[in-house]
């Protein structure tokens, strides 16, 4: 730390203004270079933070230092290394804190780059940390040239040896501008030889064109006329020997030798560093993939017009059908169409307002100066016809919509915040109006959205406190009644609402974050509740499971659907998996992999709702599927629609040519059940049969013997 000259020294500006950018980059209240000494750590650059140093032993960046990857804290009163820590307990309160090691060349950590906060964060992703250490790589690029310097101060044998021996290249002039001295890393960096350097003017640096200002400014600071300089560093562009030109970063300093003014200056090209600081303004305010501005930029867009007092429209765009493209040519032809809608969006309101890429396949945008509702609306018509027009990528052309919400300010809100929930809760009434829509924002739209609010805190509430509970729906043998298996049903015992069915809030969950542990708890107990029966006589007999997308997120649900069957004791060919659509229009490698093993292990895997919705024919081979089931809105029309009985009849001749057991739900009526026993389907479920009972009730009915209804807690 000594050759650095930095322990006792003042802040230097050129570290200050990383500090400062470290603060504006990673939304941190404080930030701060530490060196840590023997016995004590000192804030040599610091921003947001009174501390000036610290004993070394109570210091996060000692801790810091003896790793080589950034040290992160979430919340310091959680951690068991910090929470006592006089800098937690007491000022400056520190809860949230990341340090990144400053290592020297030869790996000696001598300090930290810190960020720091009295609020604990939710998270420091490896975006985060990618900049973080970036930061820190420019502070340690300023930190070198310090030792550069130090080392040049000692004396002028030292200084030449060192000066041979840096990456930076290192340039002296007399007081007449001429070259005195001239480094091996010059010889590098510009292409000319000691001889050719020694003598000749300073103008050899830099092109032509730049000569007569920049060589005369230098020359000043030679005869110290522009002291005001010295100690900075100044960028200009350099000239190479054979006339190529890239930016130089110059490290600026005069001396006196023999009674005469000299000059020097550490250079060193920063091409690598400009295209760096430039990744990081674009990581900050632009989406990578399409290169538009990103939500941040947005918003800061939104909250100018509030504060310029001026009308704004605020659009939320989601593109219709961008899912099935993605599943069905990969991902590289879906960035394509995205970058195509990212233009045409750009081409057609980048000159009305800003346009910005939100995540996956929404974007938005803010037009400044339209608070009239038919105008916003006009805009909004157009862009849907502007992203109708077909999309051609690789020889495939592909056809997708978009729909809209607007929200108007100041109509429909006064903040940023306020203005994106509107616009998003009217995209929503656009997508479940049919889509291909743009919808403006009404208050009903806003109660809408308060009660799947209102909801998801409900759910937050019925996991912690157990709410959920399982009802069974029986399954028979169509021909004589036997029970041959149940469906598990969850249902939600709301403490004010009652018994609340699926319909009520399934859609709220699975789109929530806790929907894979609610369908590993419904899963987990469904098992053990079939094991019950089991034990208690009912053989055989085969339990359904639904699955919801969510499970298959993490990749280790084959994993999970062992560990429930080893718990229970359940036998794996017992236990059925009912995915839908949404899980199967997927054609992610990931979910054929996960069902294929689990039909390695002898689970069943059932399709529920066949023929609703877009699954292919080709699904049916692709997938190893076991069943069929017949959406229960066939069957309702199977005795009166002759559309509804030949697709019941299409369904079963399908699951008999590849193979699968069909089952139909729904079924409330004789005629129903003899039309399905006549066109080939054995199993069925439904009022007819049953409904969906509680397990007590489902005892009773079909075994008899209330003792087998021990179960696990409903705890999610």
């Amino acid at each position: 730390m000594v050759e650095h000259d930095i322990l006792d020294a003042e802040s230097d500006p050129s570290i200050a203004h990383i500090v400062e950018l470290a603060t504006r980059l990673l939304g941190a209240p404080a930030a701060f270079v530490s060196f840590v000494g023997r016995n004590r750590q000192v804030l040599h650059a610091k921003i947001g933070i009174d501390l000036c140093g610290t004993d070394r032993e109570i210091s996060f960046c000692a801790r810091t230092i003896e790793q080589n990857d950034i040290l992160v804290v979430l919340d310091a009163s959680r951690d068991l290394r910090f929470h006592d820590n006089p800098l937690v307990t007491g000022p400056p309160f520190i809860r949230f804190y990341a340090g990144s090691p400053l290592r020297t060349r030869d790996g000696h950590a001598i300090g930290t780059l810190c960020l720091a906060g009295s609020k604990p964060r939710r998270a420091f992703t490896s975006q985060h940390r990618r900049i973080f250490a970036d930061l820190a790589r420019l502070v340690l690029d300023r930190l070198e040239l310090r030792r550069i310097e130090a080392a040049r101060r000692a004396t002028q044998s030292r200084f030449e040896h060192i000066a041979e021996t840096s990456s930076d290249a290192i340039v002296c002039a007399d007081e007449l501008g001429r070259v005195t001295f001239w480094s091996v890393a010059a010889e590098r960096l510009f292409g000319r030889t000691v001889a050719e350097a020694l003598g000749q003017p300073l103008a050899i640096l830099m092109p032509d064109r730049m000569r007569g200002g920049h060589e005369g400014d230098l020359r000043r600071i030679a005869t110290g006329a522009a002291a005001g300089l010295i100690g900075r560093t100044v960028e200009l562009i350099g000239r190479q020997k054979d006339g190529s030109e890239f930016p130089i970063e110059l490290s600026l300093s005069t001396w006196t030798e023999n009674g005469r003014a000299a000059f020097g200056a550490i250079v060193r090209d920063v091409t690598q560093r400009n295209m760096v600081e430039e990744r990081l303004f674009s990581l900050v305010h632009l989406d990578t993939l399409t290169e538009l501005p990103n939500r941040a930029v947005l918003r800061g867009r939104i909250e100018a017009a509030i504060l310029d007092d001026r009308p704004a429209a605020v659009l939320m765009l989601d593109l219709d059908g961008f899912k099935e493209v993605n599943d069905a040519h990969g991902h590289a032809v879906g960035d394509a169409v995205l970058r195509m809608a990212a233009n045409r969006l750009h081409s057609y309101l980048g000159t009305l307002g800003v346009v910005a890429r939100f995540g996956g396949d929404e974007f938005a945008a803010v037009l400044p100066d339209i608070g009239d509702p038919l105008v916003a609306i006009t805009h909004g018509q157009a862009v849907i016809d502007v992203l109708s027009e077909p999309y051609t990528v690789e020889g495939l052309v592909m056809r997708l919509g978009v729909s809209i919400g607007i929200a108007l300010s100041p109509a429909h809100g006064i903040s940023e915040d306020e203005l994106l929930a509107c616009a998003d809760a009217a995209l929503y009434r656009a997508k479940m109006d049919g889509r291909g829509r743009a919808c403006l924002f009404t208050p009903v739209l806003r109660e809408v959205a308060q009660r799947e609010r209102a909801c998801r805190d409900g759910l937050r509430n019925a996991i912690e406190r157990g709410e959920f509970v399982l009802h069974y729906q029986p399954q028979v043998d169509l021909h004589d009644g036997t029970l041959v298996g149940a469906e598990a049903l969850i249902r939600w015992q709301h403490p004010e609402l009652g018994l609340l069915s699926p319909d009520a809030f399934l859609e709220v969950l699975d789109n929530g974050p806790n929907a894979a542990q609610v369908g590993d708890w419904v899963l987990r107990t469904a098992c053990a509740q079939a094991q019950a029966w089991r034990d208690a006589g009912l053989q055989p007999f085969r339990i359904g499971v639904n699955l919801c997308a969510a499970q298959f997120h993490d990749g280790n649900l084959v994993e999970r659907v062992a560990a429930a069957l080893a718990a229970t004791g359940l036998p794996a060919h017992t236990l059925e998996l009912e995915i839908t659509e949404t899980i199967i229009v997927r054609h992610d490698p990931g979910v054929v992999a996960t069902l294929q093993a689990l039909r390695t292990m002898g689970v069943g895997i059932a399709f529920d709702d066949y023929g609703t919705g877009y699954a292919s024919l080709s699904l049916l081979k692709r997938f190893p599927l076991t069943r069929l089931k017949i959406d229960r809105g066939f069957v309702n029309g199977l005795c009166s629609d002759r559309r509804d009985a030949a697709i019941v009849r299409a369904v079963i001749d399908l699951s008999r040519s590849f193979g699968l057991q069909v089952i139909a739900e729904g079924v409330e009526t004789h005629e129903q059940r003899q039309r399905l026993i006549a066109k080939g389907c054995h199993e069925a479920q439904g009022y007819l049969f049953g409904r969906p009972m509680p397990a007590a009730e489902f005892i009773t009915r079909f075994i008899g013997a209330p003792s087998v209804s021990r179960l696990p807690s409903s705890a999610a």
